[in-house]
């Protein structure tokens, strides 16, 4: 039997939903929706974001030992894009696989993502 699910919203649990959703606009263009101390959301279309604040909530490490879930967004340019997110609070770590195919970040709340070119 296959079930056919339409995937509606990638959730990113964080400690500060309103900023991190800013973060995320500013990358994708997309609308905020929602936004508050406890909840915020980005996106009208048939995929959103959505960030829930989590107590005592702690980013995951890069690299690290546990595996988790990430972002990859194309740009149309890769380096200008890197230092704009990094003005905005993102930050880029020393580990960078991949040889320059892409280029990995952190949101400001640690979450990795990549950006390469489109």
């Amino acid at each position: 039997m296959t079930v056919h699910a339409e995937l509606t919203a990638i959730v990113i649990d964080c400690a500060a939903p309103k900023e991190l959703a800013e973060f995320y606009h500013h990358l994708t263009g997309w609308e905020i929706t929602h936004s508050d101390d406890d909840y915020a959301c980005l996106g009208n279309g048939p995929l959103r974001l959505a960030f829930p604040r989590v107590a005592d909530y702690r980013g995951p490490a890069w690299p690290g030992s546990a595996h988790h879930a990430h972002l990859d967004f194309q740009v149309g340019d890769p380096e200008a894009t890197a230092k704009e997110l990094i003005a905005l609070g993102a930050s880029k770590p020393d580990f960078q696989p991949g040889d320059g195919q892409w280029t990995v970040l952190a949101d400001p709340e640690g979450h990795p993502f990549c950006i390469s070119a489109a």
